[in-house]
């Protein structure tokens, strides 16, 4: 779809802020009777539910985040949906929910972002058209057990750059909470999830830290994520290391990372357990998802033990600073993509 060919919405793309914005088309598709609808386009932002609709009561909902940009040469383009439409397939599994098949995600996605195109902020802005695909159970459901009616929605909403003014180091403690039970629902896009990191990171926060580090709550010697990004590192000797576990989201924008660290920087790289003493070895520090791309971390602060990354609190380290530039400049078409990573809307 070329930008040319259609006007944008009067809207301050370049103050634009990382927050909700109506735009005028959603997808909706309702589970009934043991089958998905056709699904259609709509206008109206609003869900009316039961009162004992299963979401309300058992949190019975998952839920993606992707972007669609507009690339150097005028394309609007969405990064790797096919890989979100797998990713949530896989998180209905787990909560008993019937998976929205992963070519129709595909095809609603385009649709939404069709439908919404005066929303893509211009190539240059730093602001993109965020895509947040989710699906609950909406039927009454009192007794604990899967509800049997489901809705699948898929809106759109342009957001500004996640660091304004560039992306400044974050300091993250080591939290005291888990995040995930070593047989439970870290590895899924489930909203419980993110509900009980709410009150970690309100209590970071106010003890002065930007996010949280959590540990693996088997052995709390290991590495995991954040509440929202997972981790990669740095070598001194510039190997990309990122953390290997079974309750962590399964980040789309880490593994891209990690295949652009191989394969356009001709780094080595390494998926495996990273141990919280091996902290004080690293060169760099990123927490890495849709939101932010990157963002660099410069201090880990273990129980008022500061870990300091030879990387600084001023800017990225440098590897993270190729792997940022790298990955945005495949995703707004300035870099050539490995073959099938921007889905084009035409």
């Amino acid at each position: 779809m070329e930008e040319s060919q259609m006007d944008k919405k009067n809207i301050d793309w370049e103050n634009l802020g990382f927050g909700y914005v109506q735009t005028e088309k959603r997808y909706v598709s309702n589970f009934k009777d043991g089958k998905w609808d056709d699904g259609v386009l709509t206008e109206d932002a609003n869900i009316v539910l039961n009162e004992c609709a299963g979401v309300l009561q058992y949190a019975q909902t998952v839920f993606e985040g992707m972007k669609a940009y507009t690339t150097e040469d005028g394309r609007i383009v969405v990064f790797r949906p096919d890989l979100n439409a797998k990713r949530m397939v896989d998180s209905a599994k787990r909560l008993e929910m019937p998976p929205f098949p992963e070519e129709r995600f595909v095809d609603a996605i385009e649709k939404v972002v069709k439908a919404n195109a005066e929303y893509v902020p211009p190539y240059g802005s730093g602001a993109t058209l965020y895509l947040r695909p989710y699906m609950f159970g909406s039927n009454p459901v009192i007794g604990v057990k899967p509800a049997n009616e489901y809705q699948f929605r898929i809106f759109a909403t342009p957001v500004g750059p996640y660091f304004k003014g560039g992306a400044k180091p974050v300091t993250i403690c080591i939290s005291d909470f888990d995040r995930a039970a070593p047989h439970g629902t870290g590895h899924i896009k489930a909203g419980l999830n993110y509900a009980m990191s709410l009150h970690a990171i309100v209590t970071a926060h106010a003890n002065g830290f930007d996010e949280n580090m959590y540990l693996d709550s088997a052995t709390r010697t290991k590495v995991e994520e954040t509440g929202g990004a997972n981790f990669i590192f740095v070598t001194k000797d510039n190997k990309v290391v990122t953390p290997h576990s079974n309750t962590i989201l399964p980040s789309i924008t880490r593994r891209s990372l990690m295949y652009i660290a191989e394969h356009y920087l001709g780094l080595e790289v390494e998926e495996r357990d990273v141990y919280v003493e091996e902290l004080k070895d690293f060169a760099e520090c990123g927490l890495c998802g849709t939101a932010a791309v990157i963002s660099p971390v410069g201090k880990v602060v273990d129980h008022g033990k500061e870990i300091c990354f030879p990387s600084g609190m001023e800017k990225m380290g440098p590897i993270t600073q190729k792997l940022y530039d790298t990955l945005t400049g495949i995703q707004m078409g300035r870099i050539e993509a490995p073959e099938g990573w921007l889905k084009v809307i035409e």
